[in-house]
């Protein structure tokens, strides 16, 4: 059985002291043993005093990007060493928003999942189609070429150290959840998709995660399906309270 995964991705939220707050807050609440993983991805101001906070704790850090160099003449852009000499076990890749903000296309996120392997990092891969490729009826389509690019070179070894979060875009933000059965079709079909290239012990063990307006409310129902493995939080993961709330979903 694949543990839980619930993960909050802060973005571009929070300054130090915020950061610091909530980190501490959501320490002090939840304390081994748990029955299910819990990251937290603060902004890289916050990253190595949040790990100090988080010392000790079961709760682990994420980067929410890296860069696919090892180092070099990369203004503004930090390496997955930097990443985890912060103090993170994991980062995220291929997050919508760097898709469609930052022009980051599949052999950019294929080139960071190697990098981020290649340091002992485990990434969270996102995956998603567009609201107009979904009314294309296109979606199987595209997450199969995220699929395929995305993973290019990687063995299965790398995909045993990674996890997979299905956030479809026009759910990021916008208060619209993919319905269950809606997000169920499209986990089977990635977990399909990997059996038929890694072989079904790497897809079963595989967890993956939704991603598109998480709340306290909508989390069980999702969490019933047999392929949906955690979630991936944006703006519920805030507030600690709300967060809390959708880290204890029954």
């Amino acid at each position: 059985m694949i543990r839980p995964v619930i993960a909050g991705n802060w973005k571009m939220n929070k300054t130090i002291a915020e950061a610091l707050d909530v980190a501490s807050r959501l320490r002090d609440d939840l304390r081994a043993p748990l029955d299910r993983e819990v990251i937290i991805a603060p902004p890289f101001t916050a990253l190595r005093s949040v790990a100090e906070v988080l010392r000790g704790s079961p709760l682990r850090l994420a980067a929410q990007n890296l860069h696919e160099a090892e180092k070099g003449a990369y203004t503004g852009e930090v390496s997955g060493e930097m990443v985890r000499d912060a103090g993170c076990q994991y980062v995220i890749v291929g997050h919508s928003e760097r898709r469609t903000l930052f022009g980051e296309g599949n052999d950019t996120v294929n080139r960071k999942l190697r990098a981020a392997l290649a340091v002992g990092l485990k990434p969270i891969f996102c995956l998603g189609e567009t609201l107009q490729e979904r009314e294309e009826e296109r979606t199987k389509a595209v997450i199969e070429r995220q699929l395929k690019e995305g993973l290019n070179n990687l063995t299965v070894g790398d995909i045993g150290r990674s996890l997979f979060a299905y956030e479809p875009v026009w759910a990021i933000g916008t208060g619209k959840t993919a319905s269950p059965q809606q997000a169920e079709e499209v986990h089977r079909f990635i977990r399909e998709w990997v059996a038929g290239r890694y072989g079904r012990e790497s897809a079963e063990g595989l967890a993956i995660l939704y991603g598109g307006s998480i709340t306290p409310a909508n989390i069980a129902e999702l969490m019933l399906q047999p392929d949906i493995n955690g979630a991936l939080v944006g703006g519920a993961s805030l507030d600690p309270a709300s967060f809390l709330q959708i880290v204890r979903y029954k």
